[in-house]
């Protein structure tokens, strides 16, 4: 069941995180971000409706036409049965709605961004206020995360 996220999913959403953040994978997001950010996320919960999510994407707006895809996460025993895809083209979606022309995301998983027509193109490219938050990120200034972007 694929929902928009509440409060009450906070808790659940920082552990799917965290879990991909000591891999490497994912930046780390504290409680106090995600609360403040609770609007953005998406979330796929089990068909019982009982709060256990299988995975979790956001939206955010980075500039008046570009927007961004963050903390895409599926946790690992449900992975490739489609609910990444469900949660990046429900985003896509809502860009579409918001009246975004692009998004974008800045991944480690080129492959996975390709099959739903996003292009790699260079970080230059993105608005210096995407940098902002570069700036802060712990892989700064050798980051190997890709941009990937997309018109919708």
């Amino acid at each position: 069941m694929l929902r928009k996220a509440t409060v009450h999913d906070v808790s659940t959403i920082h552990k799917i995180l965290s879990y991909y953040v000591k891999q490497d994978i994912l930046l780390p997001r504290s409680l106090a971000d995600l609360y403040e950010h609770i609007r953005d996320f998406y979330v796929e919960e089990n068909d019982e409706g009982d709060g256990n999510l299988f995975g979790i994407c956001s939206l955010i707006v980075s500039w008046e036409d570009l927007g961004e895809i963050r903390s895409l996460s599926v946790i690992e025993n449900v992975q490739n049965r489609g609910i990444g895809t469900k949660l990046v083209k429900k985003c896509l979606e809502e860009a579409v709605e918001l009246g975004l022309s692009r998004v974008f995301a800045l991944t480690l998983r080129k492959k996975f961004f390709a099959d739903l027509g996003f292009e790699e193109i260079e970080k230059a490219l993105l608005p210096h206020k995407i940098w902002a938050d570069c700036i802060k990120c712990p892989k700064f200034p050798n980051c190997d995360e890709i941009a990937m972007i997309t018109s919708v």
